[in-house]
Order: structure tokens, then sequence, then C-alpha cells
């Protein structure tokens, strides 16, 4: 039971995983950014979580899911600044994105267990976190960067990758969540395999531009991965494993996904009339 569990999850995830890179490329930064963070890889994690695990472990895991999506938008912010600012080729983004998510991580780890363990509820946590979460993705969206469409396509080799070591991820958290880690496989859980793979995809198959122009959106997105721990928490014991996961993610989209889809399309066109203001200004002043 165990065993199949882990690889269910594992491989479902490793499959939806190898979708992310497309959906950027196909639909440019914006809207393939927003589509690739949609609740996935975290569906199969929270179900292997709740199988294996008691319901107070389960809560304790997805509480620590949205500040997990925090850390991984910190990891998103090197790779947005970190190539001009400080100058870095991919192999070096790379690293600094890992440092600082294992670094910013492990100290999520001990302050979520510390708080937990000092009397805050689940639940309370995860609001409090996907709080934090949301205020950091329209800080960081709030000036859209330009995020064109890739031009070409990406090898299948590294979509395969991409896949497997989402799956790793995945497999992983859920054999944390039986060994009754909760706050580990919560974290492990929010692992940026897709990330990452992404980012590393995109900038060998495109250049730079089309994963750094995507990196925002992402980071927004991702607050639906939050919106479903949080909602999972309530829904996945009053209403079962299966009919608990599809309203879980059926609310996750709708009240967060195509808001964060729309919020973009504003920001954007706010940018745009700017610029069509200014070129007017200046015609006329000529």
């Amino acid at each position: 039971m165990l065993l199949t569990s882990i690889l269910l999850s594992a491989l479902f995830a490793g499959i939806v995983a190898t979708l992310v890179t497309i959906a950027i490329e196909k639909f440019g930064g914006r809207t393939g950014g927003v589509l690739a963070t949609i609740p996935t890889t975290i569906v199969p994690a929270a179900l292997g979580m709740y199988t294996l695990s008691g319901e107070t472990e389960f809560a304790q895991s997805m509480s620590i899911v949205p500040i997990g999506m925090m850390v991984n938008a910190m990891f998103l912010l090197v790779w947005i600044h970190a190539p001009q600012r400080l100058g870095l080729s991919l192999i070096g983004t790379t690293i600094l994105s890992l440092v600082t998510w294992m670094f910013v991580g492990s100290i999520g780890l001990v302050v979520s267990s510390e708080l937990q363990s000092s009397g805050i509820d689940a639940l309370t946590y995860a609001l409090f976190g996907l709080g934090l979460l949301i205020v950091l993705g329209v800080w960081t969206t709030w000036t859209p960067r330009s995020a064109p469409k890739g031009s070409r396509s990406v090898r299948p080799f590294v979509l395969v990758l991409r896949g497997s070591a989402a799956a790793l991820a995945i497999g992983i958290a859920v054999w944390f969540s039986s060994l009754s880690y909760p706050f580990v496989s919560g974290l492990v859980s929010t692992f940026p395999a897709i990330f990452i793979t992404s980012m590393i995809a995109l900038w060998l198959a495109q250049g730079q531009d089309v994963p750094q122009g995507a990196a925002g959106p992402m980071m927004l997105g991702g607050a639906s991965v939050g919106v479903y721990a949080v909602v999972a928490i309530v829904l996945i014991p009053m209403l079962g494993p299966v009919v608990g996961s599809i309203l879980t993610w059926l609310i996750s989209i709708i009240a967060w996904t195509i808001p964060a889809y729309f919020y973009l399309q504003w920001r954007q066109s706010l940018i745009n009339l700017d610029h069509r203001s200014d070129a007017g200004t200046s015609t006329i002043s000529n």
C-alpha cells in the first residue's frame, strides 16, 4: 500500500509536470506562467499524505505548503534579478537559487515547527503563510516584465528530466509523510523541481528573457497551491480524499488562478496605456 501510494503519486506528478514548459512556450510568460502553476503535483502529494497519515499530521503537512511556495517565490526572485544585477551565468543562477531555497526553507521549517508546537493551529498558520505569499506575488508583478513566447521547442530529454525531478520530489514527500515527518513532507512537496527544470530548459532553448518573463507570473500563480493547501485542510477530511480533492482543486482555480490571470492582464494593459500616452505626448511636442 505504501509503495503503491508513493509510486502513483510520483507518476502522476511527473506526467503533469512535463506540461509546464510547453505551456510557457506556447502562451508566453504571463498566461503560461499562471497556467503552469495551477495545483498539479500538490494533488497527488496531498492524497498520498492523507492516505498514509492521520488528520493531524495531514493538516500539519498542508500548513507549511504556503510557506514552501513563498520560499519558491524567493527562489524565482533569484532568477529574475541575479543574471543582470550580479552578472551570473545559468550555472551560477541555478546554484544561487538552490542555496537560497535550502537556506530560507530551513528557516521556514524550524519556524513552522516551533510556532505550531507553541499552540498555533495548522489552519491559522497556513492562512498566515498564504497572506505573505500573496503580498510577495502581487508586489513582484505590480510592474510587469516582458514575457515573450518561446520560438523554439525544448528538447524531449529535458522534458523527461523535468518530469522525473518532479516525480522524485513528490515521491519523497509522500514517503516522509508515512514516517510521521509532516513538516518535512509538506516542505519537500513544494520543492521547486518544476520551477528549476523550467527555468533551465527555457534558458537553454530560448535564452534568459523567456524564463525571466515567466518567473513573476509563476510566483503569483503559485499562490493557488497555497490556496489548495488551506482549503484541503478543511475539505479533504470532511468530504474524503476523492470528492474533497476535486472540490479543493476547483476552488483554488476559481478563487485564485482565474483572478490572478485577469490581474496580470490588467497590469499589462495599464503599462501599455502609459506607453501609448507617452508616445502621443512626445509626438505632439515634436
